[in-house]
């Protein structure tokens, strides 16, 4: 049995062309790139070339690029090494409820230490609204962080009317883009951002490497103590493998963005209207259009989405339940919540995100199969027995049904 793989939204395999270009930094060339000899400069000129394909690909300068090991180590060093900065002068955030927890438990964090935190609210779309923003805003506001594109639904913020509105207030706006890099255009100058985070596992380089856009100009207390790597930003010695890896999957990514955009947006349309045409009761998660091209996030009701996932697993096919950093809990996904969606509903959530290898004949099996695994996991659902009875107006107990009732 083919495996299907529609979890690309936590993780992506590693191209070949990034792997090849890793190789050597994981054998011969082995220089310390802070070495001042041969071998350490030659791998400092391979580092210097990684931070400018990085930079061009977000319009930025390249010594406006930071490495960190990941998308989370990012976020964190934005968050907090602003507001170490701002330490004894300012002491308020604003974010959004649905953030990655990379912010929200940064945020949180800060707070114990007698920093306030705001969340903004969304819509059912889990859209943010700029004006929400805006007061929100307070004399000691020091930073706002809104992530550019929500890993669990897909939905794609205003970031660019944000932005500005932070900065008519003189308050620094950090973006979360883990998720949207190498999907759909992303240009700090234009979205006018001062700090932007992101992800090399989200478009086919290796775990482990990230990267922090930081304005020039811009002072934040470093977290990372010990060394004067990267511009005395972060201390210790450079993952060189992850970073050439990561410059040249960025490149890669960055040339094929608009074809490739199209295919996943083919298959993520014909995913959709496929299940709401074969599945009754689903129920679509964020914005119908103003959505990541490969994202599809749908409730099935009253069906377990634990349940769901297991049984596609089962039919090789893997997809998720939200972000992949809190699989591990039974609680409903807290973006849907702040959507203000049920938690039975919530709980029947099943994320499935597309990629480069993603064909229409993957699409298409999960068409095939899901249907008669929600008929299943439903014909063993008391609740669902109830509602569709309610419905044909044939139930019983209808005065007792919660669903009637509504």
């Amino acid at each position: 049995m083919d495996r299907v793989y529609l979890d690309n939204a936590a993780t992506t395999p590693v191209r070949r062309e990034v792997l090849e270009a890793m190789v050597p930094y994981l054998t011969g060339k082995y220089g310390n790139p802070s070495s001042i000899h041969s071998f350490g400069r030659e791998v400092r000129r391979d580092v210097d070339l990684a931070r400018e394909r990085v930079a061009a690909a977000l319009g930025a300068l390249p010594e406006e690029i930071v490495f960190t090991a990941g998308g989370s180590e990012a976020d964190n060093m934005a968050i907090k090494g602003a507001a170490l900065a701002a330490m004894g002068k300012k002491g308020h955030i604003i974010t959004s409820a649905i953030e990655h927890h990379a912010v929200l438990e940064s945020a949180e964090g800060l707070g114990r230490l007698g920093f306030e935190v705001t969340r903004v609210g969304v819509d059912a779309d889990g859209l943010v609204d700029p004006e929400d923003v805006r007061r929100a805003i307070r004399p000691d506001t020091f930073l706002i962080t809104i992530m550019h594109a929500n890993n669990e639904v897909g939905t794609i913020q205003p970031i660019e009317a944000v932005a500005e509105i932070a900065h008519e207030a003189g308050v620094l706006f950090h973006t979360d883009a883990v998720q949207s890099v190498a999907h759909i255009p992303v240009d700090v100058r234009a979205m006018g951002v001062d700090m932007l985070s992101l992800s090399g596992h989200k478009f086919y380089a290796p775990k482990g490497i990230g990267a922090l856009y930081i304005r020039r100009g811009l002072r934040l207390v470093p977290l990372v103590n010990g060394g004067a790597q990267e511009r005395k930003r972060r201390a210790g010695t450079e993952n060189v493998a992850g970073i050439v890896g990561l410059g040249v999957a960025i490149e890669l990514a960055m040339a094929e963005r608009d074809p490739m955009a199209a295919h996943e947006r083919v298959l993520r349309d014909r995913l959709i209207a496929g299940l709401e045409q074969r599945i009754s009761h689903v129920k679509l998660n964020g914005h119908r259009t103003r959505r990541l091209p490969n994202n599809v996030n749908m409730s099935f009701l009253y069906v377990e989405g634990e349940s769901l996932l297991l049984n596609l697993d089962m039919n090789g096919i893997a997809a998720s339940s939200g972000s992949a950093c809190t699989s591990g809990s039974l609680e409903p996904s807290h973006v849907l919540m702040a959507m203000g969606m049920p938690h039975e509903v919530a709980h029947g959530s099943v994320r499935m995100t597309l990629g480069r290898y993603t064909t229409e004949a993957d699409v298409d099996r999960v068409l095939d199969v899901m249907p008669g695994i929600v008929g299943r996991l439903r014909e063993m659902s008391p609740v669902y027995e109830k509602t569709t009875c309610a419905i044909k107006e044939t139930c019983a107990n209808a005065d007792v049904c919660d669903v009637a009732k509504s």
